[in-house]
């Protein structure tokens, strides 16, 4: 199983030392977030700090921004890396696409499908020095000159993987997708029930093969020395669980697992700003839905138990204070968990 880790993105200065630490503990990827902070620049720091591990925003909002420009920007941090950048995209829901970026709600599974074409459209103009001709829904991009267009990098195109809650997005992530980053609020059986046939689905449209497509996560690892730490890091989990299950998106998620009415007090919570009391409504039973939780002696068979035959990869965030040692025995212990990913299907 692959195993990505969080770069820290408030401070730049921190990156190249975290980056190169990752690296030097084997781990597979470092991945950023879009929250308060850009995701992209740190990445773009790492690029130049590591060698080897694999750089990718876990997830970008793909519809604020013009597909144009972010397949620039993606452009130079995979030619700048060596070809190591993956690029994540996400959605986002409603609300936030019209109230905190301003732009106008549509359908976002058929506008996702046209996103990523999009991309590949404005990369393989650049590199085939071709003429871009791309004419959907949602996007038509038909100019391109040779002073706007960069030098190709003779590198494999850039992967892309889409995150995916829903059905109809799941199936786009199948159909036009290099992989799929599922949600933090996915449980086991969520994952095997209702994501991987979805997803299944739109690869057999596209005749997409399984080998080439990466299963990201689905959930949260809780780990650490001793079982106090454990506690804490379950603390933190229970507390973006609740914050997660406000959202009615998620509630089929919830639904799935008998929590329909823990979904629903958790909404009118929300509504009522009650942030700070969402934690205590989730049990230690419902972290565990979601969560592969151990101390460091259990951690690989935890994760086996809660992601083993479905995930092919996922996110750990060691507690400060791991020793390095220790820390890459665990990546190393991790990553000999069967999946069934052999690598991106990028060639032009």
């Amino acid at each position: 199983m692959r195993v990505y880790t969080i770069l820290p993105q408030r401070h730049w200065r921190d990156v190249a030392p975290a980056a190169r630490a990752a690296e030097a503990a084997a781990f597979d990827a470092l991945m950023t977030v879009e929250l308060g902070h850009d995701p992209l620049a740190p990445l773009a720091l790492a690029a130049l700090a590591t060698e080897r591990v694999e750089l990718t925003p876990s997830v970008v909002v793909a519809f604020p921004r013009s597909p144009t420009t972010l397949a620039q920007q993606a452009w130079d941090i995979h030619a700048n890396s060596g070809g190591r950048f993956v690029l994540g995209l996400g959605s986002q829901v409603k609300g936030h696409n019209e109230r905190r970026f301003g732009i106008a709600w549509t359908a976002p599974a058929p506008r996702m499908r046209d996103y990523v074409m999009a991309l590949r459209a404005v990369w393989k103009a650049w590199e085939t020095r071709g003429k871009l001709n791309f004419d959907s829904e949602h996007y038509k991009l038909t100019l391109m000159t040779p002073d706007f267009s960069p030098e190709p990098t003779g590198l494999p195109m850039v992967p892309v993987t889409v995150a995916a809650v829903g059905e109809a997005m799941l199936r786009v992530a199948g159909q036009v997708g290099d992989g799929v980053r599922l949600h933090p609020l996915c449980s086991r059986a969520y994952l095997e029930q209702v994501c991987l046939p979805q997803m299944m689905e739109g690869m057999r449209r596209s005749g997409r093969s399984r080998l080439h497509f990466d299963v990201h996560g689905g959930g949260f690892v809780c780990t650490g020395s001793d079982d106090a730490t454990v506690a804490a890091e379950m603390d933190k989990a229970r507390q973006r669980i609740g914050f997660y299950g406000s959202t009615r998106t998620y509630l089929p998620i919830l639904a799935l697992h008998g929590l329909e009415e823990l979904g629903a007090k958790l909404h009118r919570m929300s509504v009522e700003g009650q942030w700070d009391r969402m934690a205590a409504e989730v049990s230690d039973d419902t972290v565990r839905i979601f969560a592969a939780c151990g101390t460091y002696a259990t951690l690989p068979a935890a994760i086996e138990q809660r992601f083993g035959g479905l995930a092919d990869s996922v996110d750990i965030h060691f507690p400060a204070g791991i020793a390095p040692g220790l820390a890459k025995e665990l990546v190393t212990d991790i990553r000999r968990i069967p999946h069934t990913f052999a690598g991106f299907s990028t060639d032009w």
